[in-house]
This record gives C-alpha cells, structure tokens and sequence, in this order.
C-alpha cells in the first residue's frame, strides 16, 4: 500500500466522524503552506499550474503579487473543497439539502417530472460533490462518470464514497457497457447527467476558444444533449461563506440539424458549453480548481524544487 492510498484511506474512514472545527486548521495549514511557497518562488508544480490557468483567466492586469493572493485564495478554497467532500458521507439527508444552494435548481425537479431529464455541464469549481449529493437528497435520479484513478484502491474508495451520497456512478472506462449508452438510457428515463466539462481527459476532446487560448473539451454533453433532444445547462459553481452554491444557466441553444452535420453541430455546441463555463469562471476565478495544464499553446509547467 504507497502514501495515496494511507492517505486516502485516512481521509474517507476518519475525517467524516470528526468535527470541522477539528480538522479544518489543518486543511487551511496547508493551504497556507502552499501559497507561501509560491510566494517565496518554489511553488508544487500544481500550484505553479493553478497560477498559470489563474493568470489566463484574469489576465495581464492584475499584477504579480495580486496573483499570488487570487492563488492563496484559491489553495483555500481547493482545501475546503477536500474537507467538505470528505465530510459529506457523515452528514444526514437535511444537510445535504442546506450545504449546497442552486439557484434555478427546482428546473432541474421540473424535467425530471417530465421524464425529459437534463444534461448539466460542470466546471472544476466549487463543490461538484455537493451538489451531486444535493440532487440526490431531493430525490432526483442522478448518474454521472467517473475517471478511473490509480492505483484502483484509491479509485474504489472514491466509487463507493460518491455512491454512498446517492449518485449512480459508471466508470468512464472498462465498465460492462460503454458509459456513453448508459447515459443516453438514463437520460431519456428522466435522469439529472451532470458530466465536468472544463478539461478532456480522452484522446476524442473538442478544440475550442477558451478565455482567448485553445484547449480541447470532452464532447459527450453536447452529444448527449443532441442525441437525446434534453435540455442542456451550464453550472457556474462557487463557494459563499456558509455553504457551495451554483446557478443553471440555460437552456443552452441547441444547433439546428441544418447547421451542420452532427460533428459540426458538437462543436458549436461544446463552443457554446465554452463561453458559458468561462462567464462563470470569470466571476469566482478563486473558486475553480484547476492545477492541471488546460491550454494547448500554454508549455508545461516544470517545477523548480
């Protein structure tokens, strides 16, 4: 067993049973840690890469040591966003449907209703955990995929953990049918399909125009929502002080078959997916949790230490 999966391991059976009070300065330490290092020019690597995208994101305005504080800022909010997953599995139903605030979330009930079910397009920001565990907790049906993480003891302990919140979860390779039909069954039974959408983790992405560089995003929401006709929203997520929160924004236009064939239609559409998931960044840019490279014309990060 190698430090991931102590660590881990730690974290899943201890965490949700102590108080927050307990366990949060130790979060906020490192944090803290972090963003002295970067400060002091030997940054991890990931931070080094969350300046990179934060930089991208804001621009040349602000300058080098406003930097370093959006940075600081965002190595906090990545630390609660490990807390409060972490928590998640200890808390009851009642405070899963407190901890996360979505405004124009009762959309989402209404389509369910009407077994249209709706693809929802998620950044790396705020707490994607609670807000799947959110949807669950009112009682809403809800599948999503997950990156099979190595080693795979670290990937099942995840498995299990977001599973116990509610959610149906099918790896994104591997599984007994390809995930992307599972999805399209599901969503066409009336189910919430949240799917992160900010950074492609195949060799099949979408190149697209983001905060003014080119990157490539996963293709299957704007797939899902063509193939199926379900309305498609975007989610701005980020933290207030008292709990995660997010906005739907959408429905998002869908292309007309005559726009294109269905590839062409995927691309505006993933376009589409692009500007919104950026309007919602740009609002809260110390509340996405990006430390890895996003940008194709952006070089490696290496680190210094």
């Amino acid at each position: 067993m190698n430090l991931a999966e102590l660590g881990y391991g730690a974290a899943f059976s201890l965490i949700p049973k102590l108080p927050r009070s307990v366990v949060w300065p130790f979060f906020a330490a490192a944090a803290a840690h972090g963003s002295r290092r970067y400060r002091g020019g030997n940054g991890g690597k990931g931070t080094l890469t969350l300046a990179s995208n934060l930089r991208r994101v804001v621009g040349d305005g602000p300058s080098d040591a406003e930097l370093a504080d959006l940075v600081g800022r965002g190595l906090r909010s990545y630390a609660r966003y490990y807390l409060d997953a972490f928590q998640l599995p200890g808390r009851p139903k009642a405070e899963h449907l407190t901890g996360f605030r979505l405004e124009r979330g009762e959309l989402l009930g209404q389509h369910v209703a009407d077994k249209v079910g709706a693809v929802v397009a998620l950044p790396h920001a705020g707490n994607w955990d609670a807000a799947g565990a959110w949807v669950a907790a009112n009682g809403w049906p809800i599948v999503t995929v997950a990156e099979r993480l190595k080693p795979e003891s670290v990937y099942r302990r995840f498995l299990h953990f977001r599973r116990s919140l509610g959610m149906e979860i099918l790896p994104m390779t591997g599984g007994d049918r390809p995930a992307f039909d599972v999805l399209e069954e599901r969503l066409r039974a009336g189910y919430v399909v949240p799917l992160l959408a900010d950074r492609d983790l195949t060799a099949r992405g979408v190149e697209v125009d983001f905060f003014g560089g080119r990157t490539k995003m996963p293709a299957g929401p704007a797939l899902l929502a063509l193939r199926t006709g379900a309305p498609l929203y975007v989610v701005s997520m980020w933290f207030d002080p008292d709990a995660a929160a997010g906005r739907l924004e959408g429905p998002i236009p869908l292309p007309a078959p005559d726009e294109g064939a269905l590839d062409v239609r995927v691309r505006l559409l993933t376009q589409r997916i692009a500007d919104v998931l950026a309007e919602g960044i740009a609002r809260n840019p110390q509340d996405w949790h990006m430390l890895q490279r996003l940008w194709i014309d952006t070089p490696a990060v290496v680190n210094p230490a």
